[in-house]
């Protein structure tokens, strides 16, 4: 790739926020990690010690820089230098520049109500195959919705706020 196109892509990522959405990225991506890794871990501060030292090191280990170094040879891919231009010309407008700031918020509306309708669906289709075949689904569990540690946990906090519940 010519400077000129470098020089162009860098700038329009920088319009667009692609640095920070890889970071938005990383950010959701160790949360994953560490939900997982909390239903997995004794549910004490041992285990909570531990997928704190996880997220912490992931932060370090993840390289935003690099991986944003990557994205500028996958918009030379993508676009040619002509419409790395027009690009530009639309992000640095007012519209470009509402979209940019919008579309983060968008993606992640987005993820949520995918999340939610194939969790829906996942759960729809184990229940209607579990009646099919009784005999084979009978202990098939999804895993959706909050892991074992935030289920124990929440319990561990009804019936500690229920000890604490003077007698009516």
């Amino acid at each position: 790739m010519d400077a000129t196109k470098e020089t162009d892509i860098r700038s329009l990522m920088e319009l667009v926020g692609a640095r920070d959405m890889v970071q938005d990225g990383a950010s959701n991506a160790i949360e994953q990690s560490r939900e997982k890794l909390l239903a997995s871990v004794s549910n004490n501060d041992k285990g909570q010690a531990f997928v704190k030292a996880f997220a912490a090191s992931y932060q370090k280990k993840f390289d935003v820089g690099q991986v944003t170094e990557q994205l500028v040879s996958v918009y030379d891919k993508h676009f040619t230098q002509e419409e790395i231009k027009g690009l530009l010309q639309f992000y640095g407008s007012p519209l470009g520049q509402k979209v940019a700031s919008e579309m983060p918020k968008i993606s992640r509306e987005i993820q949520s109500a995918t999340r939610a309708a194939g969790n829906k669906a996942a759960k729809e289709a184990l229940a209607e195959l579990k009646q099919q075949n009784p005999e084979v689904g009978q202990s098939a569990r999804l895993g959706l919705g909050q892991s074992r540690w935030q289920q124990r946990r929440g319990q561990q906090q009804s019936q500690q706020s229920a000890q604490r519940q003077p007698p009516q």
